[in-house]
């Protein structure tokens, strides 16, 4: 009787002390003008290299395998912790692993990676250059997006955008008017709490 008990306890305590699993998602759709920005809040559940990327100016086959088409605008990036505070920003990837366009031959889709520790955060997307103002989500943006890159040559309004290495992540309403941010940011705490509490219940698709 004192074996198995022993043998129950060991197992109840390895599956209370594993990490989280970790989830890669994506998300695609479209802005309206040069000015939007979409937001997504995710969930740290351990330690881990979170990746941040986009695939709609090139083109490429995103992490849930579906194939996106080239085209998009310059997209940029913006990274907030929990608190709203601006962690991190990416304008290009800088580290030659996304693709060169087939048109302008530019590498502008973004790809920031991380190691973040456990928590909520935010992260937005905006076509250059509407810049997050900082150092707080609450401050906005700037106001100087287009879809019509540096290079002149003018892109369509779609974007696609994976997060990797997360627990969870859902899409966010696009920024609103001026106006009305502080009740953005407190449903952005509030979806981010929300999504703190029901991680260990709803897993987010593409578990590996």
């Amino acid at each position: 009787m004192m074996k198995r008990l022993t043998l129950a306890f060991t197992a109840a305590a390895a599956a209370f002390s594993s990490p989280a699993l970790a989830a890669d998602l994506s998300f695609v759709g479209n802005f309206a003008d040069g000015n939007d920005v979409q937001l997504f809040n995710f969930v740290v559940g351990a330690p881990s290299t979170v990746t941040l990327r986009s695939w709609s100016y090139a083109g490429g086959v995103n992490a849930q395998g579906a194939t996106i088409d080239r085209g998009g605008f310059d997209p940029i990036l913006a990274l907030f912790d929990g608190n709203g505070f601006q962690i991190g920003q990416n304008d290009d990837d800088q580290t030659g692993t996304v693709a060169a366009d087939a048109v302008t031959g530019e590498q502008f889709d973004v790809f920031l990676q991380r190691v973040l520790g456990p928590g909520n955060y935010t992260v937005s997307i905006q076509a250059y250059s509407n810049f997050a103002i900082g150092p707080n989500l609450s401050d906005g943006f700037e106001g100087d997006g287009s879809l019509t890159d540096v290079t002149g040559d003018v892109r369509n309004n779609n974007w696609a955008f994976d997060i990797l290495g997360v627990e969870s992540a859902t899409q966010v309403g696009s920024v609103p008017e001026a106006s009305t941010w502080a009740m953005m940011i407190m449903g952005i705490g509030f979806v981010g709490f929300t999504m703190r509490r029901k991680a260990a219940q709803v897993m987010s698709p593409n578990v590996a």
